[in-house]
């Protein structure tokens, strides 16, 4: 693969199902560059198999008693054109199709030319090197995705039935759209939402929420910050649910997404006095006469205060074509929400441009919600809060234009795959974040217990909402804060992605053990002080033992098997025997336990764990470590079966394992119970024992080559495939 073709500015470009790309995988991943030499050979034009010209990539849940026909442009007009006279806001026209958050975004796109260019690939063509394919590039959750699509599009009486634009032989903005429901499975898929979302898949940044009748003193500010930084913007009225985007007096559309394209105190010669006023540039996707009609509409009285050099500068015009003008006085009387994206550092202008525009600094984590153990739910499911991840922020930096002294950020929780996943019913979870202030003893405790969430209320949190993406705009005081994001209700599961943007640099981890070996519980290492003296049931196990190892005094894993099978029994219970507790161990009738033996794989993982000399073979030393290694398991086990079932509750493993000495953050505890957990059964004494033999191998291998205790290790390809054979 070229890296000329698949790299931006430095990063690099997945195509859509390409191994490491987040998408999901496809039988045939599928190279724009490719597919168009291939074309070019043959003399033919390229139909996309992934994304058929039939119904199935329009619906999803409904067919249409409608008919379509798939056309190519050149089938509909006579000299199509990728571009006419370069792009604008005003290529954007909404069809049909119900996704008007998604041309609010577009238009917004196109006044950014590098960040157009990111997405609209410049190299796309109805004239040089025409093969009917055409590539666009979105962001998907911190990847860059290369889509190859043909050019077949969906049309009614020979017209275009989704997006278009003015221009009749242009196409870039109707092929742009079809890329869009190719990353997310149908046309329908695209059917209602939020301009943020499109904002951010345009630009990788980070979108913010507002309820304009609770806007702070201080918006009007944050847009023309916003503006200057060239972040993206969208505003609506909440929809009349009697009337599909129902008209206002006004001439404003309800339930609809407008762009805002400009920001600007403009200077007003008013008879008696000279001044300024708030203004926003606003466009109706629909492009057409569906405009405001109030003050500073098209060719309202209000315009004549205005200095010609000041409507020369802001390119002012009175067609009807959508765009108009407005107060921040009305915008916020007549209006609900606005979307605000701020860009990522890497998706701002050019070099050139960089006196005049401000960069943001950008942090992200990836995460997820795990049902039974690190999906606890909001704060209201006090017992299992603590489980979620968490995460901290280390703020030192005062804003330089805050007379408080106040650091400004910006946190953004986005909930991955949910769209795409429409067509099998999964909408999205219902998320949010709170934040407290920590400092002292709750940094070193990672992570933060339950007794410090029931003893500590948060300083800020989120607003929890049903949508891809919720985020929030702070100023806290320089310190240390603690972030924990959350679905709603508990066992919710999902993945997600946590994005913090700031004024000044700052430090954002994940509130999480370092991994290593640890103290053992002193509930558990003091039964054991002792130990060493043999009992009369170590004593036994031993005779068995010397009796199956032979002339070498070695067992193997069939062995092993054997002596597990006979003298320690499957049920976790506090046996005796003559009233003698046994620590772990208990003479037994064989044929009790003969079709509950533990397992091949558990006995070749014992023997791997102990096995120094690479032998295959355990002698008697390495038996007795084992033995002890067993008890203080089965200890820990008890300790946390808390209702004698015989089985842990997936919350309880990352306990359990951390009395038993293993220091383990939730990304290990997770894997852990993909691979060795039951789902809502609990994971059984066997597989915890499973659990433990695996991360002390890992531990110990770890601990072989980290001399300095650096936390750090080299592994050669040799040695690491060796170490995950013994493992």
């Amino acid at each position: 693969m070229s890296k000329r073709k698949y790299t931006f500015d430095g990063h690099p470009i997945y195509l859509l199902g390409q191994r490491g790309s987040g998408s999901r995988s496809r039988k045939n991943v599928q190279d724009f560059y490719k597919i168009q030499q291939k074309c070019l050979e043959s003399g033919k034009l390229f139909e996309d198999p992934e994304f058929p010209a039939t119904n199935d990539s329009l619906f999803h849940s409904y067919t249409s008693a409608a008919r379509f026909e798939w056309l190519r442009p050149k089938e509909i007009c006579k000299d199509p054109k990728f571009f006419v006279d370069g792009y604008s806001r005003f290529d954007v026209r909404q069809g049909d199709l119900g996704d008007c958050w998604l041309l609010a975004a577009t238009a917004n796109l196109t006044l950014n030319p590098k960040v157009f260019f990111r997405v609209v690939c410049e190299d796309n063509s109805f004239d040089e090197n025409y093969a009917g394919v055409f590539h666009f590039r979105f962001w998907r959750y911190g990847k860059w995705i290369d889509i190859a699509i043909d050019d077949r599009l969906p049309t009614h009486s020979g017209k275009l039935i989704n997006m278009h634009s003015t221009e009749k032989n242009e196409f870039w903005s109707a092929l742009l759209e079809k890329a869009y429901a190719k990353l997310y499975g149908s046309y329908e898929a695209l059917k209602g939402g939020n301009a943020s979302e499109a904002f951010e898949d345009f630009t990788g940044g980070i979108s913010e929420l507002y309820t304009l009748k609770e806007a702070p003193s201080n918006l009007f500010n944050i847009l023309e910050k916003a503006y200057s930084r060239s972040s993206m913007m969208s505003c609506s009225i909440e929809p009349d649910h009697n009337i599909i985007e129902a008209e206002t007096p006004e001439g404003l559309v309800k339930g609809h997404a407008y762009s805002i394209t400009k920001v600007k105190m403009i200077d007003i010669n008013l008879p008696h006095k000279k001044g300024k006023i708030q203004l926003l540039r606003l466009r109706n996707p629909w492009g057409d006469e569906f405009e405001w009609n109030g003050a500073w509409s098209d060719k309202s009285r209000e315009w004549q205060f205005i200095p010609d050099y000041e409507k020369e500068e802001i390119g002012l015009t009175f067609d009807r074509d959508g765009e108009f003008w407005i107060s921040y006085k009305d915008f916020l009387k007549y209006f609900d929400k606005l979307d605000m994206c701020n860009l990522s550092p890497d998706s701002l202008v050019d070099e050139t441009e960089k006196s005049t525009c401000m960069k943001w600094n950008l942090n992200v984590y990836e995460g997820e919600w795990i049902k039974g153990i690190s999906a606890g739910g909001c704060r209201n499911n006090i017992d299992t809060f603590h489980r979620n991840p968490q995460y901290t922020m280390k703020l030192e930096h005062p804003d330089e234009d805050d007379a408080d002294g106040n650091c400004s950020v910006v946190i953004a929780l986005m909930q991955k795959h949910r769209r795409s996943r429409k067509i099998i019913g999964s909408n999205f979870l219902t998320i949010g974040f709170a934040i407290y202030r920590i400092q002292g003893q709750e940094l070193e405790e990672k992570p933060l217990k339950n007794h410090f969430f029931k003893t500590t209320a948060s300083i800020s949190r989120s607003t929890f909402l049903n949508m891809r993406g919720v985020s929030g705009r702070f100023k806290f005081k320089p310190g240390n804060y603690l972030i924990v994001p959350s679905t709603f209700e508990p066992d919710k599961e999902g993945e997600f992605l946590i994005r913090i943007y700031s004024e000044n640099k700052y430090a954002f981890e994940e509130h999480d053990e370092t991994c290593g070996i640890g103290e053992v519980d002193a509930r558990i290492s003091g039964k054991f002080d002792n130990f060493q003296a043999p009992s009369p049931e170590t004593l036994t196990i031993e005779k068995l033992f010397m009796e199956l190892a032979g002339e070498n005094e070695e067992i193997g894993w069939k062995e092993l098997k054997q002596i597990l099978d006979h003298c320690i029994p499957k049920e976790i219970q506090n046996k005796t025997t003559n009233g003698v507790q046994t620590n772990g161990f208990q003479n037994g009738n064989h044929s009790e336990y003969e079709n509950q033996g533990f397992s091949k794989d558990i006995c070749r993982s014992i023997v791997a764990m102990l096995d120094l000399d690479r032998s295959g073979q355990l002698g008697l030393e390495e038996f007795r470590v084992f033995l002890l290694e067993y008890a203080k398991w089965r200890a820990v086990f008890t300790l946390y079966d808390k209702d004698n079932n015989h089985k842990l509750d997936a919350f309880e493993l990352r306990d359990a394992l951390g009395s038993a000495g293993y220091r383990l953050n939730h990304h290990i505890i997770n894997t852990l119970i993909y691979r060795y957990g039951s789902g809502s059964q609990g994971i059984p004494f066997e597989d915890f024992i499973m659990c433990a033999v695996k991360v002390k191998t890992m531990l110990d291998h770890f601990k072989e080559k980290d001399h300095g205790n650096k936390n750090e290790v080299m592994f050669s390809v040799n040695e690491w495939i060796m170490r995950a054979l013994y493992s």
